[in-house]
């Protein structure tokens, strides 16, 4: 046990993982030599063994991947024995593909638990949310050119087992891996296991989201957390503060001041993307108001004894509901703990539309109005946001003034709605109508600046075959408007029409 003692004082506690899961060992023996570098540690003797697993080739061909069909699952190690896993790498082919990226399931099982302690789709285990994959860097995951790596330390007592399981309709073609396993003679007896726990909800008005709530003594170690509104792309969820209670709590100890700032960042993320050791946004779509968003509490691990339940806000007050949250939380605890929520049934993010199908300015002639007058705007020398670089723009006309526009389809049935407008300072809010029934959410077309709101959804609407009308009425404007003599305009860039079809 000594010597297993000192490598862990010298090498592993010296790196940023070490105090995550053997907290417990003396002043003494947890003193680095010299500076204590995480380079310098090097120069001592590690005890232990090495095991390495991979999908090399059985046969001693150049074949270094296994198959995964549809339903079949792969145990990449079942481990006896002590261990410490400290280095995971994998890769995939289809490449990038959303289908397998959010329905491979990674799971991993600790000293024979017949429950899993990490259960999370392939992507997001490697920190990527909405099942997209995207190169960015951090201390304990990356991804780069295809790879996928994982640097948090899972130790295990007596056995240590992680298999993956393809829930798609989609063969994995090429699924490659290399997997780094120190082993030891045993390890402390305190020592913590690693988790890894999947949720996601769509938020409803005065409901917090769970990130999770766990029973057992341990300390918690990150959160990746991907947002996404369905109706337009604001981003004023981000209002939302974390509240931590610890050791069962009724009031939270620890409260914060939004969301971006309990990420480590500030202003709505308003200088874009970037992936730093311990915190970043590797994806910020400003045409949708997707954000995938990270923190490790590598410096700053928060413990609990009993319990451990992290929430947190939508919106200023969880008041602004309807938009995706999806999340993973590492933390590292004694064996007992709350059995994990069941996967969603469907684990593919909602399919946001992007782009509008039907132009907005391709609708001036058959267009309707009992105020006001009609016309096109280019918007192309300002911005390539909006389709085909111009809108629809409804000038001089006041509130309660409409405006009518045909839409065809050619079957009768439910369609997904989604409108696509502008934004500026002098822009008004109304509401759309489809054959006289009035839809939800109004649009608030008010903004410091111009700029398009993204993909508004109205969610299913009835159409019949041939002509069909949308009106829109114009409601009033934002306070914030005021100051502007004329502040009824609208701006539409077009819609979009997707037949609802029975799954």
């Amino acid at each position: 046990m000594t010597g297993f003692l000192r490598m862990l004082s010298l090498g592993f506690l010296c790196l940023f993982l070490g105090t995550l899961f053997l907290g417990t060992l003396s002043t003494a023996t947890a003193q680095p030599l010299g500076h204590g570098s995480t380079l310098e540690r090097l120069t001592m003797p590690i005890d232990g063994g090495l095991v390495h697993y991979s999908s090399y080739d059985r046969t001693g061909g150049n074949d270094d991947f296994v198959v995964i069909e549809p339903g079949e699952t792969h145990v990449m190690f079942d481990h006896t024995g002590a261990g410490v896993v400290r280095r995971w790498w994998i890769t995939i082919r289809p490449r990038n593909n959303e289908e397998v990226q959010r329905q491979l399931i990674v799971r991993c099982f600790w000293d024979g638990q017949a429950e899993p302690s990490v259960e999370v789709p392939v992507s997001d285990f490697f920190g990527m949310g909405f099942g997209q994959w995207k190169d960015f860097q951090s201390l304990p995951l990356n991804m780069t050119s295809g790879g996928y790596n994982t640097y948090w330390a899972m130790p295990f007592k007596e056995r240590g087992r992680c298999l993956v399981e393809n829930t798609s309709a989609v063969p994995i073609e090429r699924y490659y891996y290399n997997i780094d396993l120190h082993t030891y003679d045993e390890l402390p007896e305190e020592t913590l296991y690693f988790h890894a726990q999947y949720r996601q909800a769509v938020t409803e008005r005065d409901v917090p989201y769970t990130v999770l709530d766990t029973e057992g003594r341990g300390h918690y170690v990150g959160t990746l957390l991907s947002m996404q509104p369905r109706q337009g792309n604001a981003l004023g969820y981000l209002e939302g503060d974390q509240r931590l209670f610890i050791d069962g709590e009724a009031t939270p100890s620890i409260i914060g001041t939004g969301t971006e700032d309990y990420f480590s960042s500030g202003w709505y993320y308003d200088t874009g993307e970037y992936s730093a050791p311990y915190h970043g946004i590797p994806i910020k779509d400003e045409a949708t108001g997707r954000i995938v968003t990270y923190r490790w509490h590598i410096e700053d691990p928060i413990p609990f004894q009993e319990r451990f339940l992290f929430t947190i806000e939508h919106g200023g007050t969880n008041d602004t509901p309807d938009v995706d949250y999806s999340s993973v939380a590492f933390w590292y605890q004694t064996p007992v703990f709350t059995a994990f929520p069941a996967l969603p049934d469907n684990l593919l993010p909602y399919k946001l539309v992007t782009a509008p199908t039907v132009e907005g300015e391709d609708l001036l002639e058959q267009g309707v109005v009992t105020g006001g007058r009609l016309t096109t705007q280019n918007l192309g020398g300002t911005t390539e946001r909006w389709g085909g670089g111009a809108h629809l723009w409804w000038v001089e006309a006041e509130p309660g003034d409409r405006l009518t526009l045909p839409l065809s389809v050619d079957a009768a049935g439910p369609y997904d709605l989604t409108g696509f407008f502008t934004r500026a300072g002098d822009y008004g809010i109304v509401r759309v109508s489809v054959n006289g029934a009035a839809l939800r959410p109004l649009v608030d077309g008010y903004s410091r600046i111009v700029e398009p709101t993204g993909p508004v959804r109205f969610g299913e609407v009835s159409m019949r075959a041939g002509l069909n009308e949308i009106t829109i009425e114009i409601l009033g404007k934002h306070q914030r408007s005021a100051g502007y003599s004329d502040g009824y305009l609208v701006g539409i860039d077009g819609f979009s029409l997707v037949p609802v079809v029975d799954e």
